[in-house]
């Protein structure tokens, strides 16, 4: 039991006044180097912990800590660990999945929103945070008639704050821009790096997919949108230099498969490429064990497997340790430096989700475009 916990029962069973003091004072979940205590305070019949952990039982069953009504358990997470969870809280044969009452640090997603247990040394990047000394970016609508989708397609482009005609930029299209904006902090992010002079000012177009999982599993229609008609477009619309090494593709999940797909398929078009957690499943022997919806990914895995050729001169790649996807990033990893491919490759103690990957930014970012600072330190 959690030290706290001990001091609460330490006189016997704690009063609802001792409880209340207790839960007004300490802050949960219960951190103690790298043991992590949950409580929860409600009736139930049973309560779990649900967090996305790969390699970890699904639910963690808490114990019932006697005549009372709180709940606890603890797990191990290893020092510098950021993880997602819900409660699972069982009542009358009903369960329900809610946020931790008594944890306000939320995280976003497309889906909703989970409780955030930072564990022991973990600090959210300071660069990922408002400052006010950096100035905005804006952020400018562009409409694309694509030939490959036969649709008018709407993406959004930052821009920087000392953006000037007369000047050109670097440019970066992203996966999932607007989530990466939502979710991940990106124009804050972008701003900040700028400002401190990480990164140079760059163009950043920001797509988004109405159909992400047919269209990001190395479908060809997609590359071709990118390198025969996005790019073209931007190139014709903002003033950008014209060389690969200044041209990257940037995408997380089924986002990563998109990017290295479309670099793969143009070859010599994108100079950079930043996967995060990319969903490269592949097969060695039989069939994969990942769904219908990874069939594509599987075939295009396989083949660049075989074939991978250089598909960039300098790629980042990140993953979390706590994803099933981190064999197969981390087995990319020698095959690409075979290729002469300057890599860099990180790992993370997080799980397959938006701040894992927005935690990343600085070093996937300035590795793949330095700004002055890092031209005049390295």
């Amino acid at each position: 039991m959690n030290a706290l916990l001990r001091k609460l029962f330490r006189k016997g069973t704690p009063t609802a006044a001792d409880i209340n003091a207790f839960l007004s004072t300490a802050n949960f979940p219960l951190v103690d180097g790298s043991d992590v205590t949950f409580v929860f305070r409600g009736q139930a019949d049973a309560v779990n912990l649900r967090c996305w952990i790969s390699g970890l039982n699904t639910a963690q069953p808490f114990q019932a800590l006697a005549d009372t009504d709180l709940w606890a358990v603890t797990i191990e997470l290893p020092a510098g660990s950021r993880i997602e969870y819900k409660f699972e809280v069982v009542k009358s044969g009903h369960r329900q999945l809610i946020l931790d009452p008594l944890n306000d640090v939320l995280a976003h997603d497309p889906f909703g929103a989970n409780s955030v247990c930072q564990g022991s040394g973990y600090v959210r990047p300071a660069w990922t945070l408002h400052d006010p000394e950096a100035r905005k970016g804006s952020i400018a609508i562009e409409t694309i008639d694509s030939r490959q989708f036969k649709e008018k397609r709407e993406i959004q482009v930052y821009l920087p704050a000392r953006f000037r005609r007369n000047r050109r930029y670097p440019l970066l299209i992203v996966h999932d821009g607007t989530d990466y904006l939502r979710f991940a902090d990106l124009q804050i992010v972008l701003d900040n790096l700028t400002h401190n002079l990480e990164i140079p000012q760059m163009i950043v177009a920001l797509t988004q997919s109405r159909d992400r999982l047919k269209e990001y599993a190395a479908d060809d229609r997609h590359a071709a949108y990118l390198a025969d008609e996005l790019l073209p477009y931007l190139s014709g619309t903002f003033p950008l230099i014209d060389e690969p090494r200044s041209r990257g593709i940037m995408g997380a999940s089924f986002g990563g498969v998109a990017a290295l797909h479309t670099a793969w398929r143009f070859p010599g078009r994108f100079g950079r490429l930043l996967l995060q957690s990319g969903s490269f499943a592949f097969s060695d022997l039989g069939r994969h064990e990942r769904g219908p919806v990874f069939d594509p990914v599987v075939r295009f895995m396989n083949e660049f497997r075989e074939k991978p050729g250089q598909p960039a001169e300098k790629m980042y790649m990140s993953c979390g340790i706590y994803e099933s996807l981190i064999y197969e990033n981390r087995s990319l990893v020698p095959l690409l430096q075979k290729q002469g491919i300057e890599i860099r490759f990180e790992e993370a103690r997080d799980a397959h989700n938006w701040e894992n990957w927005r935690d990343r930014l600085q070093n996937g970012l300035s590795s793949l475009f330095p700004g002055p600072v890092w031209m005049v330190y390295e």
